[in-house]
């Protein structure tokens, strides 16, 4: 199986387009997590949607903003607050996980094949094939 991240953008307007994917894909998503990080000693947020494999091709898509929202924790805002509504939408709950951020990696492939890894090593994806 192709796990494989697609990053939208750093979810400021590209958020609308990932909600829109999800919604029109409701019967593939599996997953949405929340990812939160410091960069630059701000809090912020990834959100994920993880979508079901393909039949054909056996592709499972991670469509992601990366590291542009601020953590809801530390301040609520409207975008996480579209997520929100989103997982109760598709009725799903959020999954919140902490990482490191991408600027401790030198290449953006090595950054995904570490979240790979730990989605993996949780059951929040399949395992290799």
């Amino acid at each position: 199986m192709i796990q494989r991240f697609i990053e939208l953008g750093e979810g400021y307007s590209d958020i609308y387009e990932l909600i829109d994917t999800a919604k029109a894909n409701k019967h593939r998503v599996s997953r949405l997590i929340a990812l939160h990080t410091k960069l630059e000693e701000k809090a912020v947020t990834s959100i994920v949607v993880v979508m079901q494999p393909t039949t054909l091709g056996d592709f499972q898509a991670l469509y992601m903003c990366r590291e542009g929202i601020p953590n809801p924790s530390i301040k609520a805002n409207k975008r996480y607050q579209l997520f929100e509504e989103l997982a109760a939408y598709l009725r799903l709950n959020i999954i919140t996980i902490d990482v490191k951020p991408s600027t401790m990696f030198n290449e953006k492939e090595l950054y995904h094949q570490y979240l790979i890894g730990i989605l993996r090593l949780n059951h929040f994806i399949p395992p290799m094939r």
